[in-house]
């Protein structure tokens, strides 16, 4: 019977992207609640998984029909594991909440047929991605995921100037379809490269079904290792695939444009559906590579964890700078999620880094992308209701609108200190964990890494609350109220929505270390079903050195932050231009590291200098030996024989034909030499 719920799970939403045009022709009101309706179908069918994680014994459950059995046999099926479970509850759960959200954002929308459309089938196309029980149709949800992003961040089609982020000036603005395009050529480059490394590892095992993978990999990863370099080179382009769509150095600066599509998108690509697809990935290999290094004894396989942890915390605290400089609202929250989403590849990384670490490192990695769907998705839809209400997309341009948005404001902070890590609430268990994970790896570096990103987390986040609901007003706010606009809550939908999230944020961490307690279990029995070698961790140090050293990281980010930005004691713009330290920081995380200046000038414009290069100076001068020089030759040769019989006879006429025809041969023998 779960099986069945399974198929219908990623089906509801894909009924309800194709029924939307039908039911707008009856009535706009059952169209709206329609694709409601299948989204919220698509919730209770994950729901419906979450009595399994306190049963593991009857999972993995496995459902399959023969699709193509010539010149292959493969097979269309579904995998309920706790990995599934858990993705499928997070992308569905907060995927509904997002729908009930856009029913008061998107009021009054000329495209909501389209809009609906959009959202069912992106959330379709995630939950084939992690419920698929083979590598070509979870390829298939994949690249459906990135073409709904496409959809949805340029859903503005028409490029009007009130939908452009960027700026203020001189800093240049993106248009809607601008960033969609970019997030779609982007994405797919990474998605290539992952092609191929599918396409090696099928080679060698010769199946595509993921628990195939699991179980003939004795078989066919020592097989591969045989060929030196093989494994690293199929490393390397497979997981090009998961950094690019969860937006990793080097392949994130995608994403800070995608702030372009309406707020509830940015919630759905952030929080719940296109950047955890890359996480979830990452977990479904750790088995096959941690059987590769730490039991097959293939040291190739151990890049695999080191690229992962070291994209994951370089990542994590580059974006973090870039957060602390951001104007924009949602880009300072699309920063925050680079950075996170680098916290979870850092705790996926290290689970390969020693043998003990598997267990933890899975754990907090998987927990930390439930943690932060629940608080990114929350103040992502929290960030739409005060643009709304601001008119702005500025944070300079809020301040002090808590006494017009007082629930607004308490959602927001209580997702904002989940995100900071500050206890009890989820972020901090699950950031304590990845720390901890770190710690107990013996690798210092990422450990110090990863606890300043969380000085740098703790002080762009009290940032942006205070820049939004405390201090003074601005004079755009003063503006608003002059003109009698309407400072207050919004619709009723998006305030219910944003609580609902907040409430579960507040449950999730009074229960937070019975939960993680939970997924350890859960996800330990997994991997020991699978043959691995899963060990205990005995602690070398006191495990409250984590907690305490997190909690003071996140004091030291908040108190110059809070001076700043909520007490008003100091002056910003007067630090920044009093230390010329502290102005060549601020230019460099606001340029964001010149790296999407570098890519714009050596990939756009190196091929935009090849398209005006290649037309003038090889395309034209072909075109005229082939068109112009070439065609003249015979009637140049043949004026030349006429030519040569009035002059010098029919003898001397001979000859010159003797002799092309000579030369003619010469030349065909050359050409067959050469080719």
């Amino acid at each position: 019977m779960i099986a069945e719920v399974a198929w219908l799970c990623f089906l509801f939403p894909f009924a309800g992207a194709l029924l939307s045009p039908v039911l707008a022709r009856i009535h706009p009101k059952l169209r709206d609640y329609g694709a409601l309706f299948f989204s919220f179908l698509a919730a209770v069918c994950s729901l419906s998984f979450i009595p399994y994680l306190f049963n593991t014994s009857r999972l993995p459950i496995e459902s399959a029909f023969v699709w193509l059995s010539q010149p292959i046999e493969l097979k269309v099926g579904v995998l309920i594991d706790p990995v599934s479970i858990v993705m499928a509850n997070v992308v569905a759960v907060i995927s509904f909440i997002i729908m009930v959200y856009s029913l008061g954002y998107m009021r009054g929308s000329p495209s909501l047929t389209r809009w609906w459309m959009w959202m069912n089938m992106f959330i379709g196309s995630m939950l084939l991605l992690v419920l698929s029980n083979n590598l070509l149709f979870l390829f298939i949800g994949w690249k459906m995921v990135g073409l709904c992003s496409w959809g949805l961040i340029g859903f503005y089609q028409k490029d009007e100037k009130e939908y452009w982020i960027g700026g203020p000036p001189p800093t240049k603005y993106c248009a809607p379809s601008h960033a969609g395009l970019k997030a779609l050529v982007v994405t797919s480059t990474g998605d290539v490269l992952m092609l191929g490394g599918i396409l090696m590892m099928y080679f060698y095992s010769g199946t595509l079904n993921i628990l195939e993978l699991y179980e003939t990999s004795p078989v066919w990863v020592p097989e591969m290792a045989k060929s030196s370099g093989m494994i690293l080179l199929a490393t390397v382009l497979f997981l090009a695939g998961p950094i690019g769509k969860s937006a990793q150095f080097p392949f994130h600066e995608w994403l800070p444009e995608a702030m372009t599509g309406p707020a509830p998108v940015s919630a759905l690509i952030h929080a719940a559906t296109m950047v955890k697809s890359g996480v979830y990935l990452i977990a479904r290999f750790i088995p096959i590579f941690y059987y590769g290094y730490w039991v097959a004894g293939v040291g190739e396989a151990s890049y695999f964890f080191i690229i992962i942890a070291w994209v994951g915390v370089i990542t994590a605290f580059l974006a973090a700078t870039q957060g602390m400089v951001a104007l924009e609202l949602k880009k300072a929250l699309a920063f925050s999620t680079v950075s996170q989403i680098g916290y979870m590849m850092l705790a996926l990384g290290v689970a390969g880094l020693t043998v003990s670490s598997l267990e933890g490192g899975f754990t907090s990695g998987m927990f930390h992308l439930v943690n932060h769907a629940l608080f990114k998705a929350c103040l992502f839809l929290c960030a739409g209701s005060v643009i709304h209400t601001a008119h702005s997309i500025y944070m300079n341009d809020m301040g002090a609108i808590r006494k017009y948005m007082p629930f607004t404001g308490i959602f927001m902070f209580i997702a904002s200190l989940s995100l900071m890590g500050v206890p009890p609430l989820p972020g901090f268990w699950s950031k304590d964990a990845i720390l901890l994970s770190c710690l107990e790896t013996y690798n210092y570096p990422l450990f110090v890494l990863a606890l300043i990103t969380v000085v740098l987390t703790s002080f762009y986040t009290a940032r942006f609350i205070g820049m939004i609901f405390y201090g003074r007003e601005s004079e755009n706010i003063k503006h608003l109220k002059q003109k009698g606009a309407h400072l207050g809550e919004a619709h009723r939908a998006m305030v219910v929505a944003c609580g609902v999230l907040a409430v579960i944020i507040v449950v999730l961490g009074i229960f937070g270390l019975s939960l993680e307690h939970l997924l350890g279990e859960v996800f330990g029995y997994t991997l020991e079903q699978l043959h691995l070698p899963v060990e205990a961790v005995e602690h070398s140090m006191p495990h409250l050195l984590v907690p305490i050293l997190s909690v003071i990281s996140v004091g030291i980010g908040i108190v110059p932050a809070y001076l700043i930005y909520f007490s008003g004691k100091i002056n910003p713009e007067g630090i920044v231009e009093k230390h010329a330290v502290m102005k060549v920081l601020h230019k460099f995380f606001w340029n964001r590291w010149y790296i999407d200046s570098f890519y714009y000038m050596f990939f756009v414009g190196g091929i935009t200098r090849v398209y005006t290069f290649v037309p003038r100076y090889i395309e034209e001068p072909l075109d005229k030996v082939f068109h112009v020089i070439l065609p003249s030759i015979p009637g140049r040769l043949s004026d030349l024989v006429k030519h040569t019989q009035l002059e010098r006879g029919l003898l001397v006429s001979n000859l010159i034909y003797v002799l092309l025809f000579y030369i003619f041969v010469l030349l065909l023998i050359l050409v067959v030499v050469m080719t």
